[in-house]
């Protein structure tokens, strides 16, 4: 596994004009990593985030209102030579050094509006891939030409590293693995926490989006049973999205509603997670979930699929159970066995430990802070 070595770069990075080019930034996990490289990066690094879809979302005016310059373009669909000539106005408009696009479209078009510039340098993050992964012939001829136009190249996971390789047609040599981070703020309960659990209440749960690659109807059904052997167990779902109906029927038909909780949509759910005694992710696919990384973070053990990113951040058994893809036997099992307060404790301490080495915000910005050194050379 390769990552981007910082431990004897001199960062001479000052004055340097960052600028992020993105889809939006409504809410997930780019736009987590984009908020933690331009919120807690050095001050030296002037940075800006440049979203090519119009409607910036709440997220994205937070950040503007916290004073991070963002400005929206017109993109909607499709290819637009319009965009390419606005991304390349806006680069020559504000000096900008470093053009990090984050995401496969706004990196072809990021590279295509570079083209020609002597100064500034584009860097292609990729944070996840669609499930099922498949290639599409034609990139098999465009990815080469982008990537001549390319100084750096990053993927958030071993996992996807591999996937820009079999499916991009890049070389898998010059993709440096950064892993996603997330800053090590303090938390407090707030108020408006509208949750009643008794004190001996163990708590199963998740937060992610309703969508159907989470998987969430595996963590339902399992629970069902796993209730068996733990009557005084709980789910909690923090989030929503297009399955939220599927999942009430579910929940209906197995006749666990009292035992389930729906939060809705949180614009803080690391406020809900911080109630979890055992943190879930049984999606089909993952990058490197920013959710996940915050459990450990909050030293919350987890179970997770062996897909994507997930077995690179969680090791089975040592900080948490990693269980075959879509597998609910394993999943009920991994459940009860951490039914155990003194194997939570171990664990728990364990995944504190694994963020503290591997998954801060601050070693994130390093190795992100030592590439921009590397490609301005």
């Amino acid at each position: 596994m390769e990552f981007v070595d910082v431990s004897n770069v001199v960062f001479e990075v000052y004055g340097l004009n960052i600028c992020h080019l993105t889809y939006d930034m409504r809410i997930g996990g780019t736009e987590k990593v984009i908020e933690n490289l331009v919120l807690v990066q050095r001050p030296e690094l002037k940075q800006r985030i440049l979203c090519l879809q119009p409607k910036l979302g709440a997220f994205g005016t937070q950040l503007k209102q916290q004073g991070v310059p963002i400005d929206c373009l017109t993109w909607e669909s499709g290819f637009s030579i319009n965009i390419i000539l606005a991304i390349r106005q806006f680069c020559s408009k504000h000096n900008i050094d470093i053009l990090h696009c984050h995401q496969y479209t706004p990196w072809s078009y990021g590279a295509l509006a570079c083209l020609g510039f002597l100064k500034t340098k584009v860097i292609f993050t990729e944070h996840g891939r669609f499930y099922p992964d498949v290639s599409n012939q034609k990139r098999r001829f465009i990815n080469p030409v982008l990537a001549a136009l390319t100084s750096g190249f990053t993927s958030i996971s071993e996992a996807t590293r591999n996937a820009l390789h079999r499916f991009e047609f890049l070389n898998r040599d010059k993709i440096h693995v950064i892993y996603n981070g997330i800053a090590d703020n303090a938390l407090t309960m707030q108020k408006h926490v509208a949750v009643e659990l008794p004190d001996d209440a163990l708590v199963f749960g998740t937060v992610a989006r309703f969508d159907p690659i989470k998987n969430h109807p595996l963590m339902v059904k399992a629970f069902s049973r796993v209730l068996e052997q733990c009557p005084k167990a709980t789910l909690m779902l923090v989030g929503d999205g297009e399955t939220r109906n599927e999942l009430d029927s579910l929940v209906s038909s197995l006749g666990i509603q009292d035992k389930v909780l729906f939060t809705g949509y949180q614009s803080e759910p690391e406020v809900y997670c911080q109630l979890i005694d055992v943190f879930l992710l049984t999606s089909f696919s993952e990058g490197t979930s920013m959710t996940l990384i915050d459990a450990l973070r909050m030293g919350k053990p987890a179970i997770v699929t062996n897909v994507g990113g997930n077995p690179e951040i969680v090791s089975h058994r040592q900080n948490g159970f990693v269980i075959q893809n879509d597998n609910e036997d394993e999943l009920v099992d991994a459940m009860i066995e951490l039914a155990a307060p003194d194997l939570r404790t171990h664990l728990g301490e364990r995944a504190r430990a694994t963020y503290l080495h591997r998954f801060t915000a601050q070693k994130m910005q390093d190795e992100y802070c030592a590439l921009y050194a590397q490609v301005t050379d």
